[in-house]
């Protein structure tokens, strides 16, 4: 286990949080001849890390957590992967962050927003002309359909509210619809892909096309269903911007926040920092090696970059995301989006009647307390102990990680792990508590 501290925290200078996520102020060091490190500022964290691993639970994990404008710490335990010879895991290993790349997508759609080139309400269709005639399925056992009393709008898409479908909770025959159309946005191992990239659209624009082609499950607006919404706004991102999706969230987003180490494909040349990705025998906690790195499917361009879980990111980038969010938009002295654009995408974003009730742990959705749904993560709406507070927005990924950001109360936390299904530990609720007790220590 390593606690890494960059630069190193030294005396009282490291900002004390107490429970609840407020605050507390700061005490400047006494002068010294030389600085001494301070104690391990999260040990009920990097003693949960290290059980994990000890316990065989799985190869490695990292976690990355900010407070304020204060150094983030990361803590990790273990190694990328259970080879012998595998790198020992930290802050720039990288890890498929697969449904996080989401709020990042969305993010990109608010600054398009905020320049005028979306509304948050407008049709889809104004971009996307194949959305025009949506049909909703009649019931979950047939493909047979009626028109939409609606369109779906930039909003539906941000919020999974646009009636579309994903082949990880859909069932029956427009599950088989799906499949047969290659609606299926995303990268599991290099087996699976020789499968999916036969029938996959070759091209983000061809996707979106084939999406508008099938039924939704529901009218637009009226009901919240786990969704590739997010990849099909890759697309619309792509029309707005005038470039190609994944290059606008590289000049937009990830070059000014100076996220180095986020990847559609990872090179050859990181290979080196790359996790295996790990699957547990059902029933079991046996480990297979599901993707191992040096044959990664990652280490192949995509069919097109994906928009809902595309990204390979280490855990000091998504950090920097999460730091952006919670100022509001600016991290060193540079500023990607409004404030008040920042604070609409956090914020509870459904349509009027629709609730978001939680999302199983295994698709990399998130449950607990009351929730509503900003763009591409969820919000919380009131405090309870085993949340980070009222005002927290994020999401997690189909492989275990983490991310979430309370900009209200200035804390933010990303967890770093590689393996199916994600919810096989508790490591969320885990974690919540360990950096509550954690918290509580400097409460005096």
């Amino acid at each position: 286990m390593r606690t890494f501290l960059t630069p190193i925290l030294t005396g009282t200078a490291f900002v004390a949080v107490i429970a609840g996520g407020a605050i507390a102020q700061s005490v400047a060091p006494a002068p010294q001849p030389a600085p001494v490190p301070v104690a391990d500022p999260l040990p009920a964290t990097r003693a949960l890390f290290d059980s994990y691993v000890t316990a065989g639970k799985m190869p490695g994990i990292v976690g990355a957590f900010g407070v304020g404008d204060s150094s983030t710490i990361f803590v990790a335990s273990g190694k990328i992967a259970k080879d012998a010879n595998a790198a020992a895991t930290g802050p720039d290993s990288l890890w498929r962050v697969y449904s996080m790349t989401k709020p990042i997508t969305a993010m990109a759609a608010m600054i398009l927003i905020e320049e005028g080139k979306l509304k948050l309400d407008e049709p889809v269709s104004d971009i996307l002309p194949a959305f025009k005639n949506m049909r909703v399925q009649l019931n979950e056992n047939t493909i047979e359909s009626r028109p939409a009393t609606r369109p779906i709008t930039i909003r539906n898409l941000l919020t999974h509210t646009a009636g579309l479908g994903y082949t990880i909770i859909t069932k029956g025959p427009l599950l088989q619809l799906y499949m047969e159309k290659g609606l299926t946005p995303g990268a599991i191992n290099a087996a699976d892909e020789v499968k999916t990239r036969a029938v996959r659209a070759p091209t983000l624009q061809e996707f979106a096309n084939r999406v508008a082609s099938v039924p939704l499950i529901a009218d637009p607006g009226t009901k919240w269903s786990y969704s590739i919404g997010l990849d099909v706004m890759g697309a619309v991102i792509e029309k707005a911007s005038g470039m190609p999706f994944d290059k606008f969230v590289q000049t937009r987003l990830f070059d000014p926040l100076k996220m180095k180490s986020s990847y559609w494909t990872v090179p050859a040349s990181e290979i080196g920092r790359f996790a295996t990705n790990y699957a547990f025998v059902p029933g079991g906690t046996q480990m297979i090696a599901f993707d191992p790195a040096a044959t990664s499917v990652y280490a192949s361009p995509p069919s097109f970059p994906y928009g809902g879980a595309g990204l390979v990111m280490s855990a000091n980038d998504y950090d920097r995301f999460l730091h952006m969010l919670q100022n509001y938009g600016e991290l060193d002295g540079v500023r990607v989006m409004k404030v008040e654009t920042a604070k609409l995408a956090m914020s509870d974003l459904l349509p009027p009647g629709v609730e978001f009730g939680g999302v199983g742990g295994a698709t990399g959705g998130t449950s607990g307390p009351k929730m509503g749904f900003g763009a591409g993560g969820s919000v919380i709406l009131e405090d309870k102990t085993d949340s980070m507070g009222a005002g927290t927005y994020g999401w997690g990924g189909a492989a275990g990680t983490i991310a979430w950001v309370n900009p209200v109360a200035k804390i933010r936390g990303a967890v770093m792990v590689n393996y199916f299904p994600a919810d096989k530990w508790p490591v969320r609720a885990d974690v919540v508590k360990a950096l509550q007790t954690d918290m509580a220590r400097y409460r005096k």
